[in-house]
């Protein structure tokens, strides 16, 4: 096996580890305090993209990553006050529904506003070549990509562990009620959590773009490896998260290299594998809640 095209792959996969990584640290997020399972994530994840995809020619690439996953925060706050907030105290299946039917307003409103035909994206010129190490050949947005997911999770983990709205946010998923009889202010939490998690995602588009087609589609390119990345590593672990999706991002990343056909299938293979074993996940905990 040529070694120059299994570590260049090898560096691929983690990529896109990363990438899956992020959307799913959002999902995980969101859940883990709200209790919601939000299927708009990957419409919030190719409206990062697009908002972009806009921006980029006026402020530049850099520029468009700094305000679009702001952007993408703001729609999300206002979804989460408006459409999921009068939900909370009902049928969890009513929450379930909307945001389902959010994604396909999302994605439609896309359609609407961009058109339906896909707009290239391409990296920023200072990042345009390759890195050449050894049996590594990799370009360096892709390196960069891998570099900033990296210091976002390590900023993730310790807004969550290290700062006061962070133990918050830890707290309220464990027992909002206790949280609420402090003088935490909840509603106003679920709001910027989930204006948080939407952000995320939002970032992963605007990465996301460059390497994949900027289609309204591809939202549904995000959610499902969400959804997979998140079973297997575990509901509201951060730890599984990152974990599961470096596992997938990697299996998907050498299936489709050595075994195309089996490309799409891999990363669900991998979730039943690990479900058999651990039904709650890798890292999944089961919270007792005080009632």
């Amino acid at each position: 096996m040529n070694m120059m095209l299994l570590m260049s792959q090898l560096a691929n996969g983690l990529v896109l580890g990363f990438l899956y990584v992020l959307i799913a640290v959002g999902l995980s997020i969101i859940f883990g305090m709200l209790g919601l399972v939000n299927f708009a994530h990957g419409a919030f994840f190719a409206l990062g993209a697009y908002f972009a995809w806009t921006l980029e020619p006026y402020i530049g690439f850099v520029g468009a990553l700094l305000v679009a996953p702001f952007l993408v925060a703001f729609v999300g706050m206002i979804a989460e006050r408006v459409l999921l907030r009068p939900l909370y105290d009902k049928e969890p299946l009513l929450s379930l529904l909307l945001t389902f039917g959010l994604a396909l307003f999302i994605e439609e409103a896309i359609r609407t506003i961009w058109g339906s035909i896909g707009h290239p994206f391409d990296a920023p010129a200072f990042l345009s070549g390759f890195v050449h190490y050894g049996p590594l050949f990799v370009t360096q947005y892709r390196l960069a990509v891998l570099a900033v997911t990296i210091v976002l999770l390590i900023a993730v983990w310790l807004f969550l562990e290290k700062t006061p709205f962070g133990r918050i946010i830890r707290a309220g998923s464990r027992d909002g009620e206790m949280a609420s009889m402090l003088g935490i202010n909840l509603k106003r939490v679920f709001m910027v959590v989930f204006g948080l998690g939407t952000a995320l995602a939002g970032i992963a588009g605007v990465l996301a773009a460059p390497l994949w087609s900027v289609v309204p589609s591809m939202s549904e390119q995000a959610i499902m490896p969400a959804f997979v990345v998140v079973t297997i590593g575990g509901l509201g672990s951060l730890r599984g998260a990152i974990i599961s999706g470096l596992l997938v991002g990697v299996s998907v990343a050498m299936s489709i290299q050595f075994f195309p056909a089996a490309a799409s299938a891999v990363m669900y293979v991998l979730m039943v594998l690990v479900l058999l074993v651990r039904p709650r996940g890798l890292f999944g905990e089961q919270w007792e809640r005080f009632e």
